[in-house]
């Protein structure tokens, strides 16, 4: 039995309307990649997305950076494109950077990363899209 538990849907509400900027961690350069498209998706929904990726200089236009400690803006949610066994370091960062919430990606369950994340005070939702949820969740109030 898990430990866990997604936020309900007027608390996804909530969240992704207040949002204002979006760190991608595990952003590909590539467009053909889910994390990129995903990454235009938020973009062109009006999001400041800040791509994190290890080597891009700039993703979508915008400045990528090596990790969430040097992004030099407060960020609101940290968007997780990573597997499972990678996210506990990335709740802590998103903890360390006083992030309001961890989105680990369709897929992506990990209950440590939710313990560090929960426990340092953040939202966490794992194992659904963000813009699926966007779509959902935020288009009938468009």
């Amino acid at each position: 039995m898990s430990d866990w538990q997604n936020p309900n849907d007027e608390q996804l509400t909530e969240l992704l309307q207040s949002a204002k900027t979006i760190a991608v961690v595990g952003c590909s350069p590539k467009p053909e990649r889910t994390s990129h498209q995903i990454a235009a998706f938020l973009l062109e929904k009006g999001y400041h997305v800040i791509p994190v990726h290890p080597q891009a200089k700039e993703i979508l236009g915008q400045k990528a950076y090596a990790s969430l400690a040097d992004i030099p803006v407060p960020v609101d949610i940290v968007d997780v494109f990573r597997k499972p066994e990678f996210t506990p370091p990335i709740a802590e960062e998103a903890v360390a950077i006083s992030a309001k919430a961890l989105w680990l990606q369709q897929g992506i369950v990990n209950e440590d990363a939710y313990r560090i994340a929960t426990t340092g005070g953040l939202t966490c939702v794992m194992d659904l899209c963000i813009a699926v949820m966007h779509r959902l969740i935020i288009r009938n109030q468009e």
